[in-house]
């Protein structure tokens, strides 16, 4: 074997590796955000969960995607533990699929309907209609097919460079030597396992040892310990996953490389007995293409029928090898970089973390509040931890969106981003003002200044709307509801006028000598604080709507409603001012 056929195997493998991940991202993008959705409402039921993962990894053709996915899942509180494990058994099962395309490529005959199925007839024809949809089409999802034919004919490429370097091997007698070391099963686990963790996708080792097959030197003998070591090297993304995670997260991990290890154990036990009693004569024989995805697809399946009815077992191996931990699970920003091969996906977690941040901000900001009449400083120590850890949501998010949105995105996913770029910006400047209202109240605390019954009264009312808004605020971002977001805005308005009515109100009983200049100052830091972070609500509101119409001219939009011109913003105005400007906790003296 000479350089150059060197250089063609490891050619053939890149070409297989990206076209793999081109087809992989076609997929994705096609069924956007709707598979994430799928796991979180179909998994209460085993065989569900079975069937799910199987669907989603034939779908996008990659289980360590799927596997990176249930691990932020997890971290995030969206998912169980238990939710999990029948869709990690289920990938296992859909990744067989890729095994079943590549052994098209062993179709030895002459009938011209089975030369059509041969790789080399039909890829090109692929590509060509491929390419025409990439540069005529006008649609993404277009578009996206037009990848996902690409992707699979750059895959059949470097699987045809890789059968075709590997053919002078056949004659070659250090190679039929090396090869009689596979014979030893343990040997051949070993060399499958640590093949697979390297190029981390075992669909690629799979077609690795499918080209190797073609020389006629693989036998069934060496092959299959090959097979069940593939398995578990395709753990090594799972483990570096877990890596940074919560515990719940770092379980998922260890439920993967339980089930494979123990299936493979098995497998390879009753196999290996089996031949001891019945001598199975077809070890030795020379195996192909198709039959190595036969062996393939009867393992995954076997183990998974095997193993099926332990799920629980297998949670708790997981609970064992991982103890509880007291840090909260909120704390924790976990976003494997992986998830930047898979953009919907990725966009999807950022989503949900954005969510967490949202809530953490919230109660940290109205932790402050409660302070101001009932200092503690218990409390004072929980806002002043949470603080850092909001910044950490947003340096985490914020570089994560940023690499995301250099890589090939659809139109409403570079919307998206944009959206969240913006509303963790926000969000984070509200934790910044739940500080600034702590030091409000530590001063009040320090100087043992009270806040007068008129000033209690205007910020009961005030707070009452301020908790409405950020309520509806958080709610439009956690079900992207477009409803509520345009409720934000008319109630941020009424926010102003209350605002507003208590500083002239404030003024009023400063000049009757009710209050002292520096209890002036004291309020006015509250009310400023308040209002800006309605103001933030507002913003965040914005995006949710602006993004939906495929627009970030938040100015345009405010000033529309603000005209009147709006009968959304006009009934939900009136609504608001008739709850709150009414009310009779608001005094002015």
């Amino acid at each position: 074997m000479n350089i150059f056929s060197i250089f063609t195997l490891f050619g053939g493998l890149a070409f297989f590796l990206y076209g793999m991940n081109v087809m992989s991202a076609g997929l994705e993008k096609l069924a956007g955000g709707r598979l994430e959705k799928l796991l979180k409402s179909l998994t209460s039921n085993p065989l569900n969960a079975l069937a799910l993962g199987a669907g989603i990894t034939i779908a996008i053709q990659s289980s360590s995607a799927l596997t990176v996915m249930l691990v932020g899942l997890v971290n995030s509180g969206i998912m169980d533990l238990n939710q999990t494990i029948g869709i990690i058994m289920g990938s296992n099962v859909g990744t067989t699929l890729t095994s079943w395309i590549l052994s098209l490529s062993g179709i030895e005959s002459n009938n011209f309907f089975l030369q059509l199925l041969k790789p080399e007839s039909f890829s090109p024809i692929i590509a060509i209609f491929g390419i025409l949809l990439i540069m005529t089409s006008k649609k993404d999802k277009h578009k996206n097919i037009g990848t996902l034919m690409i992707g699979f004919a750059i895959l059949m490429c470097g699987m045809q460079f890789m059968a075709g370097a590997m053919k002078p091997l056949a004659e070659m007698p250090q190679f039929t030597n090396i090869l009689t070391a596979f014979n030893n099963p343990i040997l051949g686990i070993i060399v499958g396992a640590v093949f697979t963790g390297i190029i981390q996708s075992s669909a690629a080792s799979v077609g690795v040892l499918q080209a190797l097959s073609m020389t006629g030197g693989i036998t069934f003998g060496m092959a299959i310990p090959i097979i069940m070591g593939q398995n578990i090297g395709t753990c090594v993304t799972a483990l570096i996953s877990s890596i940074g995670v919560g515990t719940n997260a770092k379980r998922v991990s260890v439920v993967h490389i339980s089930f494979n290890i123990i299936g493979t154990s098995v497998f390879l036990l009753i196999f290996y007995v089996g031949h001891m009693i019945f001598n199975f004569s077809f070890l030795k024989s020379a195996i192909n293409p198709f039959q190595i995805a036969v062996c393939h697809t009867i393992f995954n399946i076997a183990t998974t029928l095997l193993l099926l009815p332990f799920i629980n077992q297998l949670e708790k191996i997981a609970m064992t090898v991982i103890k509880d931990r007291k840090v909260e699970a909120e704390d924790n920003v976990f976003l494997d970089e992986r998830l930047l091969l898979t953009p919907t996906f990725a966009i999807n977690e950022c989503e949900n973390l954005t969510v967490k941040m949202a809530i953490i901000a919230k109660k940290n900001f109205f932790r402050s509040l409660k302070m101001l009449n009932n200092f503690s400083e218990k409390r004072m120590e929980k806002i002043q931890r949470k603080e850092p850890v909001i910044d950490k949501y947003e340096d985490k998010l914020g570089t994560f969106l940023v690499n995301l949105s250099t890589k090939n995105l659809s139109d409403s996913d570079s919307r998206e981003i944009s959206k969240l770029l913006a509303t963790i910006g926000d969000l984070e400047r509200i934790g910044d003002h739940a500080i600034n209202i702590l030091r409000v109240a530590k001063e009040l605390h320090e100087k043992n200044i009270i806040l007068s019954e008129q000033q209690k009264q205007e910020l009961q009312v005030i707070i009452e709307a301020l908790s409405e808004i950020m309520e509806i605020t958080i709610d439009s971002i956690c079900n992207s509801d477009i409803r509520k977001a345009k409720m934000v805005e008319p109630l941020e308005q009424v926010i102003d006028i209350l605002v507003s009515d208590a500083r002239d109100s404030h003024i009023k009983r400063i000049q009757n000598g009710q209050c002292t200049l520096i209890d002036g100052f004291i309020y006015s830091e509250i009310l400023n604080n308040i209002e800006r972070v309605s103001d933030h609500c507002s913003n965040i509101a914005v995006y949710q709507i602006q993004v939906n119409k495929s627009s970030f001219d938040r100015h345009a939009y405010l000033n529309n409603i603000k005209s009147f011109k709006d009968d959304d913003f006009n009934k939900n105005f009136d609504m608001y001012k008739s709850k709150y400007l009414k009310m009779p906790l608001l005094v002015n003296t």
